[in-house]
């Protein structure tokens, strides 16, 4: 495990994980809660979860990175500054939970356009529902899905969904690897 994994393993624990009765997002009921946005909106986790993930992406052909608000919001700027210091050009976009109801109606803020390569991102992945949406809203646009990434898959269906739908899902942490 890299330097960056083993501190961003470190303030996951630390800052994210909390334990107790909760349900989550996918109505599953869960001895433990992962809050990735403990991390994600800390100038620290922020830098190695982009990191991380832009490393992912090294030798793939992406022309952006996003995902369902809110959970992919800071990651995906994120990603796009430290791509552009990289000397690589990478768009992003946030997918709304809804179509707005005023100005263009549109469910996808960003430059996407038809044709384009893009990666979803998520937080923490449980049955894949939230990069579920993500995916078809830029399907929806004429993109091309062409890896899923997450910091954490809960292990409870993503990984499978998205093989079903051939696309690779590749996360920073499983969740044995942060001994959950």
């Amino acid at each position: 495990m890299s330097d960056g994994k083993k501190r961003l393993a470190e303030l996951l624990l630390e800052k994210a994980v909390k334990f107790g009765d909760f349900t989550l997002a996918s109505g599953q009921k869960s001895r433990y809660y992962i809050n990735c946005k403990m991390a994600t909106l800390d100038s620290e986790g922020l830098y190695l979860v982009s990191e991380l993930m832009l490393d992912k992406l090294d030798g793939v052909d992406c022309d952006a990175v996003g995902g369902l608000t809110l959970g992919a919001d800071p990651i995906v700027g994120a990603m796009t500054a430290l791509a552009h210091k990289r000397g690589r050009k990478l768009a992003g976009f946030i997918v709304r939970k809804e179509t707005k109801d005023h100005g263009t109606r549109g469910q996808v803020e960003g430059p996407l356009e038809p044709g384009m390569k893009v990666a979803i991102i998520e937080d923490v992945a449980t049955t894949g529902g939230s990069a579920g949406k993500a995916i078809e809203a830029a399907l929806a646009l004429g993109c091309e899905i062409v890896k899923v990434l997450v910091i954490v898959d809960r292990r409870q269906g993503a990984e499978e969904k998205f093989a079903q739908m051939g696309i690779e899902f590749d996360p920073i942490f499983r969740k044995e690897e942060l001994g959950l």
